[in-house]
């Protein structure tokens, strides 16, 4: 990777070095932020759009730009030591406190993961695809893209899966919201005393800064190897990453607020959002948005086992990476390999509550966020660890209130939830 930009800044016009660079290093932040917009994440936005309407469209600007801050955090931590997020934890918190923090994470993206296989199954379904046919397909897809590709031309795949986020946008536009309405929504603040609207707000957080996403960006710098001679690149890549996930969500908020919640219509899962489309909205749109679902749970689907795989082996010191061979990094392919195969399977049990098990992994999301904040902030203000690259007055600030606020809001929660219901 060096070498090319130093023959990329060598061979063309600064113009058109900035521009190539730009490019060639563009992926990891684009990639990482557009794969939370997956079949979990979806159906929390269209559960958000259908139950509250434009309610909880005040939440995304914060949201975002808390988002871009932990991102650029972590593809900044990435870049600056040369190792991932769970090395560094292990490092600086030892094996005990990485243990468990890895095991917690195991089983909240294997959620995340069943959650995928399912809008898999969903969305196929809507398109007259058995899920005997689809899920297995599908696993199969993504497991021999891993195990025979490169980081790079996985990588290039993945970005092109990015682009077609463009069917919910097209979509927003063909139901033709009141865009006054939705802007107003956006910059005025909701506050209501309701168990259920918390957790989508808790539920918002967690699908759309999920804990994972440091992981994976932190471990996708590092293999790709980005010096902080280009550094600058790298973090307009994590920022554009943080806009367009958020752009793309808002348009499945607005989508579904302006077609199932004015006409009362529940849904619990985003390819029910796809269906109920279909009179309120028109045919295509309901096409778009169930091929949306199905691009996204592909999308995710590949790359939340890889994260898993990469935080769990970077934890325990075992070899991981794309750039690996299968005999050089057993641990992380057999890990990746199992992922895939019992996600994949739990999809095909019959009457599993996948409604639930998707909902709750956002919900978990959430809540687990602050476990992997907190050590992150108290490791990119070192500056033995960071030197000259800490974070600044603004970003601990920013940070650490967001802390604040989804520890309180999960202690809010589970104080409702286990409260005597004669207390209620």
């Amino acid at each position: 990777m060096t070498q090319l930009l130093q023959k990329i800044t060598s061979k063309f016009s600064p113009a058109w070095a900035r521009a190539l660079l730009f490019f060639s290093i563009m992926g990891p932040g684009i990639i990482t932020a557009n794969v939370d917009n997956d079949a979990g994440g979806i159906t929390t936005y269209s559960q958000a759009g259908a139950q509250f309407g434009l309610k909880v469209l005040w939440i995304f600007i914060p949201m975002t730009i808390a988002l871009i801050m932990i991102q650029e955090m972590s593809n900044r931590m990435g870049v600056v030591t040369g190792k991932g997020l769970s090395d560094l934890i292990r490092e600086r918190f030892g094996v005990r406190w990485t243990f468990y923090l890895m095991l917690a994470l195991v089983v909240t993206n294997f959620g995340n993961i069943i959650a995928e296989f399912s809008g898999i199954a969903a969305s196929g379904e809507i398109l007259g695809i058995s899920r005997w046919i689809s899920v297995p397909i599908a696993a199969a897809l993504v497991w021999a893209l891993v195990i025979a590709g490169t980081y790079a031309t996985i990588e290039k795949v993945f970005l092109l899966a990015t682009v077609f986020y463009v069917a919910y946008i097209i979509t927003g536009f063909r139901v033709g919201p009141e865009w006054t309405d939705v802007t107003k929504a956006l910059v005025t603040p909701v506050f209501m005393n309701d168990r259920a609207y918390l957790v989508m707000l808790i539920g918002l957080i967690g699908t759309t800064i999920a804990p994972w996403m440091q992981f994976y960006q932190q471990a996708s710098v590092v293999e790709k190897n980005i010096s902080l001679k280009y550094y600058r690149y790298s973090r307009i890549d994590t920022i554009l990453g943080g806009i367009t996930v958020s752009f793309v969500a808002v348009f499945i908020v607005v989508v579904c607020s302006e077609t199932l919640y004015l006409n009362g219509i529940p849904i619990e899962t985003a390819d029910e959002a796809a269906q109920a489309l279909a009179p309120l909205a028109g045919k295509f749109s309901s096409l778009l948005f169930a091929i949306g679902l199905l691009n996204a749970s592909l999308f995710a689907a590949s790359i939340l086992p890889i994260s898993t795989s990469y935080t769990v082996c970077e934890a325990l010191g075992w070899e991981s990476g794309l750039n690996h061979k299968f005999s050089e990094a057993k641990q992380f392919y057999v890990l990746y390999t199992a992922l895939i195969v019992i996600g994949g399977a739990v999809v095909l049990i019959p009457k599993l509550p996948l409604i639930t098990v998707m909902f709750a992994s956002q919900v978990v999301n959430g809540m687990m966020l602050p476990f992997i904040l907190v050590p992150m902030l108290m490791m990119v203000n070192s500056k033995k660890l960071m030197g000259d690259y800490v974070n600044g007055r603004i970003y601990n600030f920013v940070c650490w209130a967001l802390v604040i606020a989804l520890i309180s809001m999960s202690i809010i929660y589970l104080w409702m939830v286990f409260l005597p219901a004669k207390a209620q």
